[in-house]
């Protein structure tokens, strides 16, 4: 494999905007940058009603103002989260330490791990609250699709934070360098087994012979 741990010989490299763009992991970053816009956007446009009797506003999710708050907050943090690893993405062909790249590396599968349980409990409470709204508070089923879409997207963020891991891509250009198993003298890229020798270095006795 080129280079050497968590990437550090392809380092000090001239940034590749195609590369970068093509690879998994970028490609599933954006894919969660796109979700959490559709999340927090659906609830902050249409998740609060108007009440005519009460005269204030109130979340959609069975009146549960926590519901709302908690899926807005999670989808503004995963907007800022995927946008800070998108830039550490572009900086990191330039870190030349292996160092601060394992650091970058771990806290990158740290951070998805996390983000794909707060997913999933957003998921839960929203579903939750979803289906033990009142069909009273919403006589004109106002704000239901976008409703929808913050649960239904919710439950996709799961995955693709979960599979945001750097680790299990091998065309990321900071995965782990794995060391050879024995010299490859031909170069062929496979495990060099020594020959069995062909003569006998060590002597075996003395063995007498007739003339």
């Amino acid at each position: 494999m080129e280079g050497g741990a968590y990437g550090a010989g392809k380092a000090g490299g001239a940034f590749d905007p195609y590369t970068l763009v093509r690879q998994p992991h970028t490609i599933l970053r954006v894919v969660s940058w796109l979700f959490s816009i559709v999340v927090f956007g659906s609830i902050v446009n249409e998740g609060y009603l108007n009440s005519a009797s009460e005269g204030e506003e109130f979340c959609i999710y069975n009146r549960n103002p926590n519901a709302c708050s908690y899926g807005v907050a999670v989808g503004v943090l995963a907007f800022l989260t995927c946008l800070l690893y998108l830039a550490l993405d572009v900086y990191f062909p330039q870190i030349s330490s292996v160092k601060d790249r394992k650091k970058a590396v771990l806290s990158d599968i740290g951070v998805s791990a996390f983000w794909a349980f707060l997913w999933f409990v957003g998921f839960c409470y929203l579903a939750n609250q979803w289906q033990v709204s009142k069909p009273k508070d919403n006589p004109l089923n106002e704000g239901t699709d976008a409703a929808r879409a913050a649960i239904a997207f919710s439950f996709f963020s799961i995955f693709t934070w979960d599979y945001m891991d750097p680790s299990q891509d091998s065309s990321m250009p900071y995965a782990p360098y794995v060391e050879p198993t024995g010299p490859d003298p031909a170069g062929m890229g496979g495990t060099y087994q020594q020959p069995a020798n062909t003569f006998d270095t060590e002597p075996q006795g003395y063995q007498s012979q007739g003339y």
